[in-house]
């Protein structure tokens, strides 16, 4: 029996957000790309930073975005106070969980995606801001990340998000939607592996250069290795000229390709990283957003990956990293070293036992 959604949030669509922290970036320098991020509202890549005029956006825009996350904090507010939950879990993109929670006077835990914590540097933040001071309209005060007091952790030791927040522990359980398994993936290679995945929605925030899959694919062909690129519909039409060394599916589950990979190569989402470090396959992370850029620092600093920043890798330093990967056998130690810990970690059905007392207290 699954859980009933309830559609009562609004407020910024994340890719506005995103992308008003990329423009955020760029202007102070931080942007880790050679161009520069799309227009924050309507996405088109911008010529010039002042191709987005922020003041005009604070003044005309912003106060409409301010108003609709207002009336997602009060539309939460009111369902909590109608359903009266002893416990609220949220995500940490999402505050609406937490005033909840604070209003009801329950306990909440913000539930980490992956390797990205709730105090990273400013422009690698993952949760908002309280733009709309919905927090001290209730009598709280201005939001800090220190009224998050409680976090569920997916990630093994060597992966730890920072936060000083009470960390429950939980092992991440893969899940990357449903899809028909070829036979022949079924059956061990005759030369190692390599797994190719990406974002559906990269370009879209990072802008259209930041869809790397064609260069990818194309720089990992001639390595003597047998590519597997799992891809949307759109983006596999994209992909002209595939080498008979490539083998592009239509969204296969990560989950069910990694373990007969010897090596993944991917954007460092957190999915596809924490599938990565569930399979213990040696990753590269191609990063071409701040957030994604932590996560793929963090593996890297494990001994189990590779990172390099997409916007400056050029083929050689693509092949030489999948070599590093393929052929080093600390890599693949460190990745099993990884998940032996993912798989130590409680289960979920023992992490309910930890909620429910959580809940009672």
């Amino acid at each position: 029996m699954g859980l009933i959604p309830v559609p009562v949030l609004d407020g910024m669509p994340d890719v506005v957000r995103l992308r008003l922290q990329y423009h955020a970036e760029a202007v102070s320098g931080v942007w880790p790309n050679p161009w520069l991020p799309p227009h924050p509202v309507d996405g088109v890549p911008l010529r010039k930073l002042g191709d987005f005029d922020r003041e005009r956006y604070e003044r005309e825009q912003a106060p409409e975005y301010a108003r609709r996350a207002e009336r997602s904090f009060d539309a939460a507010v009111a369902f909590a106070r109608r359903w009266r939950p002893h416990l609220v879990l949220h995500d940490p993109a999402s505050l609406e969980g937490l005033l909840a929670a604070r209003v009801q006077d329950v306990p909440a835990a913000l539930c980490l995606w992956g390797p990205v914590g709730t105090h990273e540097r400013e422009h690698m933040r993952i949760v908002p801001t309280d733009h709309s001071g919905a927090f001290a309209r209730y009598g709280l005060g201005d939001f800090t990340l220190e009224m998050i007091d409680t976090v569920i952790d997916p990630c093994p030791a060597g992966l730890s998000p920072p936060t000083t927040a009470r960390r429950l522990p939980v092992r991440y359980v893969p899940y990357n939607g449903c899809g028909p398994l070829p036979p022949w993936l079924t059956r061990p290679p005759n030369r190692p592996r390599l797994c190719v995945t990406w974002s559906t929605a990269l370009s879209t925030m990072s802008g259209p250069r930041a869809n790397a899959l064609p260069e990818l694919v194309r720089a990992l062909d001639g390595l003597g290795h047998q590519v597997v690129v799992t891809a949307t519909r759109q983006d596999a039409a994209a992909l002209r000229g595939i080498p008979p060394t490539v083998r592009v599916l239509e969204q296969v589950p990560l989950r069910l390709l990694l373990p007969g990979c010897a090596a993944v190569a991917h954007h460092g989402g957190s999915g596809s990283t924490m599938t990565s470090v569930w399979a213990g396959t040696p990753q590269l992370a191609l990063t071409f957003a701040s957030e994604q850029a932590v996560a793929g620092e963090r593996v890297a600093g494990t001994g189990a990956g590779v990172h390099i920043p997409g916007g400056y890798a050029d083929p050689d330093a693509l092949r030489a990293a999948m070599r590093r990967l393929t052929e080093e056998a600390s890599f693949v130690q460190a990745a099993a070293a990884l998940r032996a810990d993912l798989l130590d970690r409680p289960s979920p059905a023992r992490l309910v036992m930890t909620l429910e007392e959580l809940a009672a207290a």
